[in-house]
C-alpha cells in the first residue's frame, strides 16, 4: 500500500446491480421510537451532540442569572444558598456535561466520515456512552429544581465538601453522579484510540491522518492518564462521607489539599483535552477556506502532542497560593508558561496558512468563529501567562481577573470553534446548510457580547473583586464593571438564541444535501449516505479530494474497497495501526437494547446510591450487568469464510491477539485502571508525607506478619500461571475439554483470595479504616483490588458460560484473551499493592 502502488482501482468493473440497495437496507435506522436502539454514528453522534448542547443552553440560563443578581449591588434576584447552588451547577454542567462531551460526540460523528469508516470498532459502546451520560447529566442538573444541587462550588473543595460542613445529600449528587459520567467519558475515550488507530482506510499511515483525528487521539490518551485521578478522588470524598474513612480531614492524618491535587491533575489537563479537538477542527478549517494544505502540518502534530504532554505538569499552579514549596513555585511556573509553546505554533500555522492563500482565503461564518478564534483564546493564552508568573497569580487569585481568563480560554478556544463546527460540517449530516445571513449575525453578536461581558471581569478582578461572591457594596468601584458585563452576558445569548433559530429552521438530518459546498480535501466529504461512504477508498495522500479529483465518483460506484456487504451484515475494515494495511473486516452489531437497558439501570445505580436505597440501586446494578452481558454475548461470532473486499484481497472476518480491535480496547482500559492506582499510589505517599506520626512504623502492631504478604503474594502469582496455562488448554474447535475452565475458576479464585486474604491480615491486627488516614488507605488499597478481582471473576465466568456452550475455543478466543488480560494486570496491581502497604512501612519507618 505504498503512495505509488496505486495503479488501478481496486474494483474497476462496474458493480452489481442492487448492491448500493442492500447496504441501505442492512445499514436503515430502526424507525419511530425503536430509534433509541440505533447504534449508527450519525444518529449516535447527532443526538450525543444535541444532547451537550441542550446542557450549554440550560448552564448559559444559570450564567444569565448569576450576572443579573450581579448587575447592582445588594442585589436579591436569588437567594445566598440558591445562588452557590446555581454557580455549582453551572460550572460544573459548562465543564462535565457539555465541553467533554461535546468533544467525544464530534468524535462519534466526524470520525467515522474523516476515516472513511463504516462505522467506529464498537458501536454499542458510543450509544452506551451516551444514553448513560443523558440519564445522569438530566438527573443531576434536575436537582438545582429541588434544593438537592450542590453549593460546594464546580471543584467542591475540602474541607468545605465534607459531611460535617455539608450535610445531607447535594455533594453526593455531584460526587456519584459526576464520577459516574467521567466513566461514560472513557468508554468513549476508549472507542475514540481504538477507531482512530484500527479503523483507517487502506494506506492511510498515521503521517497521512487528518489533523482532528490527530487532536481526537491525543485527547482520548489524555481522558484515560488524567480522569481517573478525578474519579479516584470522587470515590475518596464519597467513602469518607458516607462511612468515615478519614482522607481529607487533617484531625486523623488526612489532607484537604489532597483533593486539590487530585481534582487539578485531571482539572488542568482538561482544558487541553476540551482545546485540543477544537484547535484540530479550527486547523482543517483554515486549509479548507484557504484551498491549501495547512502550513506546518508535521509541526502541528508535534505541538498537539506536546500540547498533551506539558498539561500534566500544570496542576499545581491552581496551588500556589496554598502554601507550597519555593521550588515547587518556581518548576510549575516554568512548565505553566511552557505550555503556550506548543499552543503558539498551531496559532501562527492558522495564521500563516490563511497568509499563504494570497487573498483567497473565503470569509464565511465559519471562517468568522475561527477569527474570532484567533483573537479570544490569544488573548486569554496572555493572561494565562501572567497567572502563571507567581506574584501575578498572588496579586489576583480568586478574583474576577481568573473568572474572565477562564472563559477566555474555554469560550475561545471550545466554544467559537464548537459554532465555526455547526456551520461548516451541517451540510454533511443535514440535507440544509445553515443560514449564512443569520450565521453572520449570531457570530457578530457573539463575539461583541463575549469581550463586553468578560473583558471588564479582568478590571473588576485587579480592582480586588473576589470570585464566588453573592453580592457587594456599591462603594469599592465594581458597580459599572458588573453591570456591563451583565449587558455583554444578554447580547452574547441573544447570539446564541439566534442560532437556535437558525438550527430550527435549517437543519433537516439525513442525507441528500449539498456534497462538499466548501471544496475540502478530506474523506468526510465523500458522497455518504446512511452506510457512511459508498466503497473505502485507497488513500494516497493527506488531502484526498485534492490529490484525487475523480475520487468521489470513484467511490459512489463503487470502484474501491469493501462496496458491498460480503457477511450479510454490518462490518467495515480494520488496518493496521501505523501503515494503514487492511489486516481483517469487523462484523459490528446492529440496532438493540441490551445497551440502553445497561446504561439507563447503570445510571439508576449510581444515582440511587446517592439517596441511600442500597437494596434497589444493587438490583439495578444486577440488571445493568445482566444487560451488558447479553450485549458481550452476541460480539463474538462464529468465524465465516474470507471476505472478498475487492483488488483480489480477501480478508478474515475474526482476529485474536494483538491484531485484533478488542485486545487493544483492552490494553487501553488497563491503561486507565493503572492511572488510576497511580493516582492512590500518590495519595498513600503525600499523605504518609504530610501525616508520618499516624503511619505505622516498623514494629507496629497495625503492621500485619509478613507471613500474610507472602501468602497473598503467592496466591496472585498462582493465579497468574493458572491464566497461563489455561490459554494452552484451549480446545481446538468442535471439541469441549474440561482443563481450561478449572484454570479458569482456580485463577479467579486465587486472585479473590489473594485480596481477602490481604484485606484480613490487616483486619486481625485491629487496624480499622475509621482509624486515622493510614487505616483509611491501607483499607483502600484493598478496595482497588477487590474491584478487579470482582471483574476478573465475572469475566472468568463469562468464558466458562461460553466454553460450555461451544463459543470459546482456540479459534473464538476472545473473550479469555480480554479476561487473561485484565487478570494479568490485577495480579501484578495486588503485587505492586503489597510491597507498597506492606513493605513500604517496614523499609521508611
Amino acid at each position: 500500500m505504498d503512495d505509488n502502488a496505486r495503479t488501478q482501482l481496486p474494483n474497476p468493473a462496474p458493480r452489481p446491480s442492487g448492491e448500493e440497495e442492500e447496504l441501505i437496507r442492512i445499514w436503515a435506522s430502526p424507525r419511530g421510537w425503536r430509534i433509541l436502539s440505533d447504534v449508527n454514528n450519525t444518529v449516535v453522534g447527532i443526538a450525543y451532540l444535541g444532547a451537550a448542547f441542550l446542557f450549554f443552553l440550560l448552564a448559559g440560563v444559570l450564567g444569565l442569572l448569576i450576572r443579573t443578581q450581579l448587575a447592582v449591588p445588594g442585589n436579591d434576584v436569588v437567594g445566598q444558598d440558591l445562588y452557590n447552588q446555581i454557580f455549582t451547577v453551572h460550572g460544573t454542567t459548562m465543564m462535565f456535561l457539555f465541553a467533554v462531551p461535546a468533544v467525544e460526540a464530534l468524535g462519534v460523528m466526524l470520525l467515522p466520515q474523516m476515516l472513511a469508516a463504516r462505522d467506529l470498532p464498537f458501536p454499542r459502546l458510543s450509544a452506551f456512552a451516551i444514553w448513560a451520560y443523558v440519564v445522569g447529566g438530566l438527573v443531576f442538573f434536575s436537582t438545582i429544581l429541588y434544593d438537592l444541587a450542590p453549593s460546594g462550588g464546580w471543584f467542591m473543595y475540602t474541607p468545605l465538601t465534607l459531611k460535617e460542613f455539608s450535610p445531607g445529600d447535594n455533594a453526593d449528587f455531584w460526587l456519584l453522579g459526576i464520577g459516574f459520567i467521567e466513566i461514560s467519558a472513557i468508554a468513549g475515550a476508549v472507542e475514540i484510540v481504538v477507531g482512530t488507530l484500527k479503523t483507517r482506510p487502506p494506506g492511510m499511515s498515521l503521517a497521512k491522518m487528518p489533523i482532528f483525528a490527530w487532536a481526537m487521539l491525543i485527547f482520548a490518551a489524555m481522558i484515560i492518564f488524567a480522569f481517573p485521578a478525578v474519579i479516584l478522588g470522587t470515590i475518596l470524598l464519597e467513602i469518607e462521607r458516607s462511612f468515615g474513612w478519614p482522607f481529607f480531614t487533617a484531625a486523623k492524618g488526612g489532607d484537604p489539599l489532597l483533593w486539590q491535587h487530585l481534582f487539578w491533575f485531571f482539572g488542568h489537563p482538561e482544558v487541553y483535552i476540551i482545546f485540543l479537538p477544537a484547535a484540530g477542527l479550527v486547523s482543517m478549517i483554515v486549509s479548507t477556506m484557504a484551498r491549501r494544505p495547512l502550513v506546518g502540518h508535521d509541526l502541528i502534530v508535534v505541538a498537539l502532542i506536546g500540547t498533551g504532554f506539558f498539561s500534566f505538569g500544570l496542576w499545581v499552579h491552581h496551588m500556589f497560593t496554598t502554601g507550597i514549596p519555593s521550588l515547587s513555585l518556581a518548576f510549575f511556573s516554568a512548565a505553566s508558561m511552557a505550555v503556550a509553546v506548543p499552543s503558539g505554533i498551531q496559532v501562527f500555522a492558522w495564521i500563516a496558512t490563511i497568509a499563504a492563500s494570497r487573498g483567497r482565503f473565503r470569509i464565511t461564518t465559519p471562517s468568522l468563529f475561527v477569527l474570532g478564534v484567533l483573537v479570544i483564546f490569544t488573548m486569554g493564552g496572555l493572561t494565562g501567562v501572567m497567572v502563571a508568573l507567581v506574584p501575578v497569580d498572588f496579586q489576583v487569585h480568586d478574583t474576577y481577573f481568573v473568572v474572565a481568563h477562564l472563559h477566555y480560554v474555554l469560550i475561545g478556544g471550545m466554544v467559537f470553534p464548537l459554532f465555526a463546527t455547526f456551520y461548516h460540517w451541517a451540510p454533511m449530516v443535514s440535507r440544509r446548510m445553515l443560514s449564512e445571513r443569520l450565521g453572520r449575525w449570531v457570530f457578530g453578536l457573539m463575539f461583541a457580547g463575549f469581550h463586553i461581558a468578560f473583558f471588564p471581569m479582568h478590571l473588576a478582578g485587579l480592582l480586588g473583586m473576589p470570585r464566588r461572591v453573592w453580592t457587594y457594596p456599591g462603594d469599592l468601584g465594581w458597580n459599572t464593571l458588573n453591570l456591563v458585563s451583565t449587558v455583554g452576558a444578554y447580547i452574547l445569548a441573544a447570539g446564541v438564541l439566534l442560532f437556535v433559530i437558525d438550527l430550527c429552521r435549517n437543519f433537516r438530518p439525513g442525507f441528500g444535501g449539498p456534497e462538499n459546498p466548501w471544496d475540502a480535501g478530506t474523506l468526510e466529504w465523500l458522497p455518504n449516505d446512511v452506510y457512511s461512504t459508498r466503497s473505502i477508498p485507497l488513500v494516497t495522500g493527506r488531502e484526498p479530494l485534492w490529490d484525487q479529483p475523480d475520487l468521489p465518483e470513484e467511490v459512489r460506484r463503487g470502484r474501491h474497497f469493501l462496496p458491498s456487504a460480503p457477511t450479510g451484515g454490518r462490518e467495515t475494515i480494520v488496518t493496521s495501526a501505523v501503515e494503514g494495511r487492511p489486516q481483517y473486516v469487523i462484523r459490528m452489531p446492529g440496532p438493540g437494547f441490551a445497551h440502553v437497558i445497561a446504561a439507563v439501570f447503570t445510571a439508576a445505580f449510581f444515582l440511587l446510591l446517592t439517596v441511600k436505597l442500597v437494596t434497589i440501586a444493587i438490583a439495578c446494578g444486577v440488571v445493568a450487568v445482566g444487560a451488558c452481558l447479553v450485549w458481550a454475548w452476541e460480539l463474538d461470532k462464529k468465524p465465516g469464510p474470507p471476505a472478498d473486499i475487492g483488488g483480489g484481497i480477501r480478508l478474515p472476518t475474526t482476529s485474536t491477539g494483538p491484531v485484533s480491535h478488542p485486545w487493544w480496547a483492552t490494553v487501553v482500559l488497563i491503561l486507565v485502571a493503572g492511572s488510576l492506582y497511580l493516582a492512590f499510589v500518590f495519595s498513600y505517599l503525600y499523605l504518609w508525607i504530610v501525616s508520618p506520626e499516624v503511619w505505622a512504623p516498623r514494629g507496629s502492631p497495625d503492621l500485619p506478619h509478613p507471613g500474610w504478604a507472602f501468602a497473598a503474594a503467592g496466591l496472585a502469582l498462582a493465579g497468574a500461571a493458572a491464566i497461563f496455562f489455561a490459554g494452552r488448554l484451549l480446545p481446538v474447535p468442535g471439541r469441549r475439554g474440561f482443563g481450561a475452565p478449572i484454570l479458569f475458576a482456580l485463577a479467579a479464585a486465587c486472585l479473590a483470595g489473594a485480596v481477602a486474604l490481604t484485606l484480613w491480615s490487616h483486619w486481625q491486627t485491629g487496624l480499622r479504616p475509621g482509624d486515622n488516614a493510614y487505616g483509611a488507605m491501607v483499607y483502600m488499597a484493598g478496595v482497588l483490588d477487590a474491584q478487579l478481582a470482582v471483574a476478573v471473576v465475572m469475566l472468568f465466568g463469562f468464558a466458562i458460560a461460553r466454553h460450555a456452550t461451544g463459543r470459546l475455543d482456540r479459534e473464538r478466543r476472545v473473550g479469555f484473551e480480554v479476561a487473561a488480560l485484565l487478570s494479568a494486570y490485577t495480579a501484578g496491581q495486588i503485587l505492586f499493592g503489597l510491597l507498597l502497604v506492606h513493605g513500604f512501612p517496614r523499609v521508611a519507618g
